[in-house]
């Protein structure tokens, strides 16, 4: 991936370099977000992954093993977590020996539910700390028989060998009627798609700075999952015990020159333009974490005080950035006609998140719910800088709040952003690769 370092200059939109984010982020952000993201509090994430597709026959699930969910029992999932009501939790409806069989039984990479007695009992308050309130992305519900707590560090993104019509459907659904594109555009918007010459992004460089801003963001987030699949890819299954790691190969064939026809390096640096705006929504929300009574709760107060001064550090770290993205330049013309445009903006990426219950693979659908959420945060975020200022300093506020799901989403979706797309993009990925194998020999 290293032949990919010709990546330089400033971004499109903004007055970034890309060689000021390699930097930022190799020496500044990375250690840091790695650290976090392996906290108890940003470990589990609770998703709802049977919903039915909305928008198409639901006729694409993927048969390969490594999509597929692999739940412990039910018998073995304690009620609490199976119904949502967290005052019928017993500790004997799990033991150890049903945590350590279940984890044992799935180690090639299918979905693990399996919870920790300590993790289950954390859940209960973190649910009375998620207020109702009208999201960016919707979320799943909280007593949903279906949402299951995930932890993530046991279920990693990789390539599963989901692909073909039912992946291409949904990026195509995605970028077809969802990136504000003009009826005189005829090829799909889709990067995957066969080019029709070099002149099909001039339809771009005519649409308000918004709609640009929105392609770009797609763009970027499927730029980044493209990128992360590359990273862990299935390079051999040996004798039973599958081996994941960089393919090049891969890499080139969806963002190299030849093979894009030129088009890749506009890919790669939307990603750096989403990694600006996630960034930029991080500094601007600093001001509801670093009220006192806001606690990352988990039950236990040396883990919650070591998360919380983390999390603190990096938005002192992401605050000091120089070259944040403006996003004050959005929605700045005729107050009626700004209006409706963010509420255009804000359905047509909700739309997104409801498109993702239409992929097939299950490992996929986690990840791409999760970081389409994250990008929804962020949005939303940006969309509520006045509610932000306001905020009372001793008390929660109803114009602006973040439930546990949010917040997960968030972080984990920049740390994605983080660990295997700018990583592998950068002139020192050995430090990046290093960094991730400390993480790996700690979780394992």
């Amino acid at each position: 991936l290293t032949s990919f370092r010709v990546l330089t200059g400033v971004l499109d939109d903004c007055f970034c370099d890309i060689e000021s984010i390699d930097v930022f982020n190799n020496f500044k952000i990375f250690p840091l977000m790695q650290k976090l993201i392996d906290r108890d509090f940003f470990r589990y994430y609770r998703v709802n992954l049977k919903r039915p597709c909305p928008f198409w026959p639901d006729d694409s699930h993927c048969a390969i093993k490594d999509c597929q969910v692999e739940p412990c029992p039910e018998s073995k999932i304690p009620v609490g977590i199976k119904s949502g009501n967290y005052n019928k939790y017993s500790q004997a409806a799990n033991t150890i020996r049903d945590i350590k069989e279940c984890e044992q039984a799935h180690e090639l990479g299918a979905i693990n539910s399996t919870l920790s007695n300590q993790s289950k009992e954390a859940f209960e308050d973190w649910a009375h700390h998620d207020d109702a309130q009208d999201h960016f992305c919707g979320l799943d519900d909280e007593t949903s028989p279906d949402a299951e707590y995930v932890d993530l560090r046991l279920n990693p993104e990789r390539y599963t060998g989901y692909k073909g019509p039912s992946a291409w459907r949904v990026w195509n659904s995605i970028y077809e009627e969802n990136c504000f594109k003009p009826r005189s555009v005829y090829r799909p918007l889709n990067p995957l798609a066969p080019s029709r010459g070099e002149g099909f992004y001039k339809w771009l460089e005519g649409l308000c700075l918004e709609k640009r801003v929105f392609y770009r963001l797609i763009s970027g987030l499927h730029s980044s999952i493209n990128i992360h699949l590359c990273a862990e890819n299935l390079l051999d299954e040996g004798w039973g015990k599958p081996i994941w790691g960089p393919n090049v190969h891969e890499f080139r064939r969806r963002f190299g020159s030849a093979e894009t026809k030129g088009e890749g390096t506009r890919w790669l640096k939307n990603l750096y333009f989403l990694y600006l705006i996630e960034l930029r929504a991080l500094s601007k929300v600093a001001p509801y974490f670093e009220r006192a009574f806001i606690n990352l709760y988990t039950g236990n107060s040396q883990e919650d005080s070591i998360t919380k001064e983390l999390l603190l550090l990096i938005f002192n770290e992401t605050k000091a950035f120089p070259m944040h993205f403006d996003e004050s330049s959005m929605f700045a013309g005729h107050k009626m006609e700004a209006k409706r445009l963010k509420e255009e903006f804000r359905l047509h990426f909700k739309n997104i998140s409801r498109i993702m219950d239409c992929v097939g693979c299950s490992k996929c659908r986690l990840w791409g719910t999760l970081q389409t959420q994250g990008l929804g945060t962020a949005l939303k975020i940006l969309f509520s800088e006045k509610e932000i200022k306001n905020l009372p300093e001793n008390s929660p506020s109803k114009g602006f709040q973040l439930t546990r799901q949010e917040i997960v989403a968030l972080l984990n979706a920049f740390g994605r952003m983080l660990q295997d797309s700018i990583c592998y993009l950068q002139t020192s990925r050995v430090k990046c690769l290093l960094v991730k194998q400390e993480r790996q020999n700690a979780t394992f």
